[in-house]
């Protein structure tokens, strides 16, 4: 860290050095307005072909400095929702007058995350998504992903109000393992997880300038995991975008958000920016209380049980104690009982805050006005809960990023450092277990052993059940009776002993006594990529990556006990492209080839060619090929975490051996491999009537080596249980954490293809500037016909849903956007809990009024305004209503 914040202020030494720089070159200086003489603040001005640039005042003014001695300078105008403009400059000019004219279908944006290159949105060779900042500000959620369901294709899982995971096509999970999220290209997962927490890590609204969203596979050039898209935010350049701006927002739920950005250019070389939030709220937390399904809690009983069961969430449910088959009363031979558990409530207690807190420092520099470097850090911590095998509470999680990037017209290099720590975070589950299974304060058996809360509970409960039947009493009665004498061996929530338990619980890292994560991982990535140019039609990229992962977690996440986790990935890509008939016919071949410790050499390729019929070629057709590999997480690989009643372990050893669960079959896993992908792909997006966007595509997909959960009764070293083994184990309930059988949790590939297949249609009808229509459809479809039966695929994605909106400016001080969106109940399956979802929807509003002279906008906004079952993680909470009021200034 020392050296990086040395380097920093080197930089701003040189800053001040070289500030009169620009002294030697020439002003440029006007306004930049709309065709009707209307100002418009925040338009960019760039030099063409260089990183020199400006943005307007809120009059529409700017200024900025060039070069003349190499004549004509190229000035590039633009702003959302216009046409952009070239204006060639012989000599400087200190009184330009600029108009632009609207482009109300935005057919002027430019995309980059669709082919590592700038091309224009309607020519992208597959589906894209580029969500602009004025969207942005519109977007009511507490984090800015959330709302982006709102655009087709795209799913988010919410399992907190700041644990978000997004997808596209398919395969949801509240962990994003088939999506890779980046910030300005840089990959902000958190090392540990593999996870990437929604917003957590990411972003202040502030200093976001836009979003790109590639639906489907990528890995042809964004390597492993790319599997199911890319989600790009791309942050404001300090050199375009100065001033100070600052937003507050507060409103239901205790919410409070505030954040601040501060951008400057000191001279004409060196630019910097300070970009800081913070963010609180009551968070949402889950209440499902039903049965946990028999995959997930083999020996559970129904709902209501007077035996107890394993709620979804309720925690330390031990089911402790199963009835022999010798027990005199067969009612209840082979049955168990369960302790009754805490929820989520209880356990969090006051942790129930979700919190989010961002600093980011960023320096820029031109070397020259066709290369700039740029060094920067992110520090950003948070409390949320987030889902997997167990419930969690992120308290005070967080990651620490140092970043750079030199990066020329045609060529760039980038490398970055990413920690993150676990902090004060919590296993909800273990929690509730080892509160169940401490020692009563004084009380001893025969032996003068100390007697926990569940071995005073499960004896009760069996004593008072069998002198119950003796005294007569039916099944029923004996079974209520027996819970409710078993019933004062549950510690009360409200007691002191309690309170301290949690405590002394959540502060151990301990694996086997204390709940604590302690994750502390590291993962350092390289990349560069050149752009070579064959004259006007054809294009050649080459580019590179290396990453290293060094795993941490003291033993109690992973098999680290003596010393970090080393894993590595190393691949090259490159991408061939050449347009032909008038530039009307583009096409596109790409290929990487990646590399791995664990696993055999992946090659992934992606063909694709776009098609621009028209006029001015507003209707183009797209077609793609691409072949994509996802690699198993780092937890997948190397885990090792005992949940009680299973014993989950990673599988890139020599694979494992054992016996099924339901019929103690043998059954044997080869190690892990990666999971392929082949999709196909058409596309058609065009503007109808100059008024009209539509962008309609088609998938179909084919994944082998599907990766999944199995669980199976086997030992810790991989190998198939012996008779006697297996008799042991079936004494114990296969528990206990010295225990060498145990019934175990890997993942594994399988044999089995899984085909699915869906389309999306979006629409927009730009009618005016105070009025346009939004809809959009998207179907999803999992292709079932080839599944064995009890197949998990873990597809958990609604098949049909929709958004319909409305949003515009009007009297050009109104801004307003309202989407309302659907989606069907569908089958939701994670480690931690499956089950049905039911139909779920969301109302989001917002509205903002600007007052131009000072700079300000005043804003009201509310999520799920309606309050509906917005439930989209099963064994998570339901996403309620959260209103706010806030005021945005921006001071340029």
């Amino acid at each position: 860290m020392k050296k990086f914040y040395g380097a920093w202020l080197l930089v701003l030494f040189l800053c001040l050095a070289h500030s009169t720089w620009a002294q030697q070159e020439n002003p440029i200086s006007g306004i930049v307005q709309t065709n009707t003489g209307e100002a418009l603040p925040g338009a960019t001005v760039f030099l063409k072909g260089t990183f020199v640039g400006t943005s307007t005042d809120r009059e529409g003014k700017f200024t900025l400095r060039a070069d003349f001695d190499a004549t004509p300078v190229v000035l590039s105008v633009s702003f959302v929702g216009y046409e952009t403009r070239e204006i060639t400059l012989q000599k400087p000019d200190g009184a330009l007058s600029i108009a632009l004219e609207p482009s109300a279908a935005f057919t002027n944006e430019v995309v980059v995350a669709a082919s590592r290159v700038e091309e224009g949105i309607l020519q992208a060779p597959v589906t894209v998504e580029k969500i602009t900042a004025q969207q942005v500000e519109r977007i009511p959620t507490a984090d800015i992903q959330v709302g982006l369901n709102h655009f087709k294709g795209i799913d988010v899982n919410s399992s907190s109000l700041l644990m978000n995971s997004l997808s596209t096509r398919g395969f949801n999970s509240a962990k994003s393992e088939r999506l890779i999220q980046l910030t300005d290209y840089f990959d902000t997962q958190s090392p540990s997880l593999n996870a990437n927490a929604g917003n957590l890590t990411g972003l202040p609204e502030l200093d976001i300038e836009s979003i790109e969203i590639i639906h489907g596979p990528a890995s042809a050039l964004y390597g492993a995991n790319a599997f199911n898209g890319v989600l790009l935010l791309n942050s404001r350049d300090p050199f375009v975008s100065e001033g100070l701006s600052f937003r507050v927002r507060g409103g239901q739920r205790s919410y409070l958000d505030g954040q601040v950005r501060y951008a400057k250019k000191l001279g004409e070389k060196f630019a910097f920016k300070v970009v800081g939030s913070y963010l609180t709220a009551d968070d949402w937390l889950a209440e499902n209380y039903s049965a946990s399904s028999t995959q997930i809690e083999r020996r559970n009983n129904a709902q209501g049980s007077t035996l107890g069961y394993d709620a979804v969430n309720r925690y330390g449910e031990l089911g402790g104690y199963t009835f022999s088959q010798s027990f005199p009363f067969p009612e209840v031979r082979g049955k168990t009982v369960f302790m009754p558990g805490f929820d989520e409530k209880t356990l969090v207690a006051n942790d129930d805050k979700a919190t989010a807190r961002k600093f980011q420092p960023t320096v820029s520099y031109l070397l020259n006005s066709n290369t700039k470097m740029t060094i920067g850090a992110s520090f950003a911590r948070g409390t949320a809960s987030y889902q997997s095998s167990s419930r969690y509470r992120f308290k005070d999680f967080g990651t620490n990023q140092y970043h750079g990037e030199i990066k020329g017209k045609n060529w760039f290099l980038r490398g970055q450092s990413v920690q993150d720590f676990g902090n004060n975070s919590y296993d909800l589950s273990f929690l509730g277990a080892f509160i169940q299974t401490s020692p009563i304060p004084g009380a001893k058996d025969a032996q003068g052993n100390p007697v926990s809360y569940a071995q005073a509970y499960y004896n009760a409960y069996v004593q008072t059940y069998a002198g119950s039947r003796q005294n007569g009493l039916s099944n029923e009665q004996a079974q209520a009776n027996a819970q409710a004498a078993a019933a004062k061996y549950q510690l009360d929530p409200n007691s002191a002993e309690f309170a301290s338990l949690r405590s002394q619980i959540i502060k151990d890292a301990t694996p086997g006594r204390g709940a604590r994560l302690n994750p502390s991982s590291l993962l350092n990535e390289g990349n560069a990529q050149y752009n070579f140019h064959f004259g006007e039609a054809t294009d050649l990229i080459v580019g590179a990556a290396y990453r290293k992962f060094r795993l941490g977690s003291n033993g109690n996440l992973y098999a680290d006990d003596n010393q970090r986790i080393q894993n590595h990935e190393l691949g090259g890509y490159s991408q061939l492209t050449h347009t032909m008939l008038d530039d009307r016919l583009k096409l596109a071949v790409a290929g990487r080839v990646d590399d791995f410790k664990n696993f055999d050499p992946a090659f992934s390729p992606r063909a694709s060619a776009v098609y621009s019929a028209g006029a001015n070629k507003q209707h183009n057709f797209r077609a793609s090929y691409g072949r994509a590999f996802r690699s198993p997480t780092q937890l997948d690989q190397y885990i090792r975490l005992d949940v009680g009643q299973v014993l989950l372990l990673g599988n890139v050893g020599n694979g494992f051996q054992g016996y099924s669960l339901t019929n103690l079959s043998p059954v044997e896993y080869a190690k892990l491999k990666l999971e392929r992908l082949n999709t196909f792909e058409v596309g058609y997006k065009a503007i109808l009537a100059e008024k009209v966007l539509v962008d309609v595509n088609y998938f179909r997909s084919n994944y082998n080596d599907f990766i999944g959960a199995q669980r199976f009764i086997g030992n810790r070293d991989g190998s198939r249980p012996t008779a006697q083994q297996l008799q042991n184990g079936m004494a114990t309930q296969f528990q206990g954490r010295d225990a060498q059988t145990r019934v175990l949790q890997i993942w594994t590939n399988a044999s089995q293809e899984v085909r699915t297949q869906g389309a999306a249609l979006g629409l927009t009808y730009y009618m005016t500037k105070a009025l346009n229509l939004t809809g959009n459809y998207s179907l999803n479809v999992l292709q079932e016909d080839n599944l064995p039966e009890g197949f998990q695929t873990f597809f958990n994605t609604p098949k049909h849903k929709f958004n319909l909106g409305v949003n515009g400016v009007a009297m050009s001080s109104l801004s307003y956007s309202l989407n309302y969106r659907w989606a069907q109940g569908h089958l939701y399956e994670m480690p931690f809990a499956q089950g049905e979802l039911e139909d779920y929807s969301s109302l989001d509003a917002f509205v903002g009024y600007s007052l131009p002279k000072l700079g300000a906008t005043l804003q009201a906004g509310a999520s799920n305004l309606l309050n509906q079952n917005n439930t989209q993680v099963y064994g998570g909470p339901n996403i309620g209503r959260l209103g706010f009021v806030g005021v945005l200034v921006d001071i340029k």
